[in-house]
Parts: C-alpha cells; sequence; structure tokens
C-alpha cells in the first residue's frame, strides 16, 4: 500500500527547537585555532543566530510543494517524493541522498529534470523523478536493523516496481553513488542505466596504479589521504559505536549542527571558505532540521555501522556515467573496475553535494549520459 505524505512539524516541536537554541552551554575553545580542530565557536554562534530566525514553515511548505508518500517495504517504512513529468516519453528516475544529506538537496534538481523545457531544455530529456528518504534518515522511520547499502537497492527496485516503472534509471551522489550501481546489479532487466557523482571512498588501488596517475589523479589520490588521516573520525564513530554518539546530538540542536556543519565545510567546492559560499545556508539548515525534527542521528549513523559489517561488492554491470566534482577522489582506471563506464565528466566547481552546490551542471550531467540509453 503507498499512502499520501505532508511534512507538518507540530508548533510544539518548533518551539521547543527556539527554546534549546537559546540556552546553549557553549564550550570553550583553545585561542589561536580554528577549522582544523572542529567547527570554530564563533562561527558556530552565528550560525546558531540564523537558524533562530530561520523560517521551517517556508522551506516545509517548499518540500510539500512536490508529492510525498509513504510505503512499507521489507519492513521498513519508506518515505519518498514522488514528481512525475507531463512529458509522455519522461523516464522514471531514481534519486539516492547520503548522510548527512536527505532529499531536501534534490529541491534545485527537481524542476529542470521534470520540466526541462520550462528551464530553457529539450522536453525530450524529461524525467520522472522519485527521490526516497534512506531508511533511518528523514522521514523513512522508524529504523528496523539490517539497512545496508544492498539491502536498501533490493527496497529501491521494489519502490519502482510498486511503482509500475518497467524501465528506469538511479541517479546518486555519497551513499547514492554505492546504492545506484547496487539497483543496477539487483534489477539489470529493468534499469537502463546508472548515473553517479560525489562518492568518497578512498581508491582501491592496485598495484601499478601509483605509477600510471596524472597530475590531476595525483592530486586527488593527496586529498583522498588527508581526508582519510584527519577526515574520518565521524564515520568511525558511526560506524562502531552509532547509539552512544546519537546521545549529544539527540539532546542537542547545535550538537546536531555542528555534526553535519563540519561535513559541508569539509566536503563542499575547496575554492569556498564557509559552507554557505558554495550552499545556501537556509538550505542548509533545512537539511539539519529534518534531522532535528525526526530525531534520526541514531539511526542514520546506522547505515555506517551496518556496512562496516557487510561490505559492498561492486561489479561492472549496467551503462554507468560519472560526473567528478572537485573534492571526489574519482581515478577512472579503479572504477572501470567496479562500473561498466560509457559517461565521464570532469568539473572544476562544485563539491560533493552537487545537487546543492551546481545543480546546473548536475542536471546537464546526467541528461547528457541518460540521451545514450533513451
Amino acid at each position: 500500500m503507498i499512502s499520501e505524505f505532508r511534512i507538518a512539524v507540530p508548533d510544539a516541536e518548533l518551539a521547543d527547537l527556539c527554546g534549546r537554541l537559546e540556552r546553549v552551554r557553549w564550550v570553550r575553545q583553545l585561542p589561536g585555532h580554528g577549522w582544523e580542530r572542529g567547527v570554530p565557536v564563533g562561527y558556530l554562534r552565528r550560525v546558531v543566530e540564523r537558524w533562530a530566525a530561520y523560517d521551517w514553515r517556508a522551506w516545509e511548505a517548499r518540500l510539500n510543494e512536490h508529492p510525498q508518500y509513504t510505503t512499507e517495504i521489507d519492513g521498513q517504512t519508506i518515505h519518498f517524493l514522488h514528481v512525475r513529468s507531463a512529458e509522455p516519453d519522461a523516464l522514471p528516475l531514481v534519486l539516492t541522498h547520503g548522510w548527512p544529506g536527505s532529499v531536501a538537496e534534490f529541491l534545485e534538481v527537481l524542476g529542470p529534470l521534470t520540466d526541462p523545457a520550462a528551464y530553457g531544455g529539450d522536453p525530450r530529456d524529461a524525467f520522472h523523478v522519485v527521490a526516497p528518504s534512506v531508511p533511518g534518515h528523514g522521514f523513512s522511520v522508524p529504523l528496523t536493523s539490517g539497512w545496508n547499502h544492498a539491502r536498501i537497492a533490493r527496497a529501491w527496485a521494489e519502490l519502482m516496481r510498486r511503482l509500475g516503472y518497467e524501465r528506469y534509471g538511479a541517479q546518486g551522489g555519497d551513499t547514492g553513488s554505492v546504492v545506484s550501481p547496487l539497483v543496477g546489479q539487483v534489477d539489470p532487466a529493468h534499469v537502463v542505466g546508472v548515473h553517479i557523482n560525489g562518492g568518497l571512498a578512498y581508491p582501491a588501488l592496485e598495484p601499478g596504479d601509483r605509477e600510471q596517475l596524472n597530475d590531476v589523479e595525483r592530486e586527488r589520490l593527496a586529498a583522498a589521504e588527508r581526508l582519510r588521516a584527519v577526515g574520518t573520525g565521524y564515520a568511525e564513530l558511526q560506524g562502531t559505536r552509532p547509539q552512544t554518539v546519537s546521545f549529544g546530538l539527540s539532546d542537542s540542536p547545535v550538537g546536531q549542527l555542528a555534526w553535519i556543519l563540519e561535513k559541508f565545510w569539509e566536503w563542499t567546492d575547496p575554492a569556498r571558505e564557509l559552507p554557505e559560499d558554495a550552499i545556501d545556508l537556509d538550505h542548509l539548515l533545512t537539511n539539519v532540521s529534518i534531522y532535528w525534527f525526526t530525531n534520526t542521528s541514531a539511526t542514520s549513523a546506522n547505515l555506517y555501522y551496518e556496512n562496516r559489517q557487510a561490505a559492498d561488492d561492486l561489479t561492472p554491470g549496467v551503462p554507468t556515467g560519472v560526473a567528478v566534482f572537485p573534492t571526489d577522489p574519482a581515478i577512472r582506471r579503479v572504477l572501470d573496475r567496479q562500473h561498466h563506464i560509457v559517461h565521464w565528466s570532469e568539473f572544476t566547481q562544485g563539491g560533493h553535494f552537487a545537487a546543492l552546490e551546481a545543480p546546473a551542471l548536475l542536471v546537464n550531467d546526467i541528461r547528457t549520459f541518460f540521451r545514450l540509453l533513451r
């Protein structure tokens, strides 16, 4: 059964958030240090002030402009946006977000994907878009155990079948850059192709790979090694003790904000100094607010735990397109071993959250790739 869904955060929860933002117990920060030790107190104070004045109801209404539904698959409630195109030959496309993302990050791409003519594009590039909330994220709660990447992929295949789509594509970044290829593996009879961006996995190098790297690839590998050395503590915590770390995040909105904000600082366009230089700050706060109002710090972190127990097994499958943005540690000869790549694009602006940072570039690349397969 598929049920209509509408976001409606109670007034009492909005009042509770405002009250908590007024009663912050600020941490002591060592003088003379910045982002290298975590989110600076002075910067976070300014973002908290903005959050206290931010209009959730306006963004809630914007999200509710798009049809939303819930259904149960494999014992799990799945929330999803389902935006159909008016074009009769539109290709169904399932979009997958990651952590610390949500379906809110797709707001800038839904229109161009479903109604390209209204945005100066070709109507033949239209898609019917299905954008589920990953189990344990946003409104796909409560979470049951065992939801790793492969199980999510199987659920997405079932969701598309349930919606009546016999031929469709898959696209995603971060978590979606793993789940989307797995959708192609579990449902190759119906998936025409997969488009990915924003993968943060350290390249699976084999002997001899380093000697063949070009200058750009060496820079990407060096950046990936820096990230692995100093920027993956969150993954270790969420992958080993997701319940413990979540107590602070579930009780303190400022804790939840800082936990997410650091990733937007570290993973957005490296040419930008602060997160709001790359992404509209209110859009970022909408994403954080969804985590707060749904109380999903623990359930979203649980995906790291589940995937630590069951490694992903990606093998070349359906035709794949890859969009590489400045923060992506993508090396084609490495990815060719895991994917059947027929389209490869590299961009000099944007970052890990491409749908938010560079929506026009991402949309155009998705269109270009799927033109090969329609």
